[in-house]
């Protein structure tokens, strides 16, 4: 089993975001984790996932370019995605900068691809995904953690 945990990052802080989130699956027995900027991403590693957790900057209220263009350009696999477990997370520079909105955008396009979406766990935020203003905080990075775990404990579950 193996969830991808694709970002994309100008400034580095959704870099560091998803090394939390990284950490998250990777504590949990029994599943891969692979860590890539969505430059790295390919058709195969979608195919071969069994959970993808997404992380964008905000840009103009949703994902950046480079993330959308890799669930324009996958589109084509939509069939072999369904059932598969999708999150997301986001990083911003400012407290109302769309950081829902870009979660939510990443939503959107894996529910075209027939994904099944979570948020963070309960004992985390409880809300749509992990995000943050700037670098993740102490806080934020245990939260990342937990969604992390939470999409590998769902994989296992699902594809046992």
């Amino acid at each position: 089993m193996q969830v991808l945990v694709m970002y994309y990052s100008k400034t580095g802080n959704t870099k560091k975001l998803a090394e939390h989130v990284a950490t998250g699956v990777r504590e949990t027995d029994g599943v891969d984790c692979m860590l890539k900027p969505v430059s790295e991403v390919s058709k195969d590693d979608f195919v071969k996932s069994d959970g993808i957790i997404a992380g964008s900057p905000v840009y103009f209220g949703t994902m950046a370019y480079p993330m959308k263009e890799i669930f324009d350009k996958y589109v084509g696999i939509r069939g072999e995605m369904e059932d598969k477990i999708g999150a997301a997370f986001a990083t911003g520079g400012d407290p109302t900068g769309g950081k829902e909105t870009t979660i939510f955008s990443i939503f959107q396009a894996m529910l075209i691809y027939g994904m099944i979406i979570v948020g963070d766990p309960l004992n985390a935020t409880g809300h749509y995904g992990v995000a943050c203003i700037g670098e993740p905080d102490t806080e934020t990075a245990a939260n990342a953690v937990k969604l992390g775990k939470r999409v590998a404990m769902l994989v296992k579950k699902l594809r046992s």
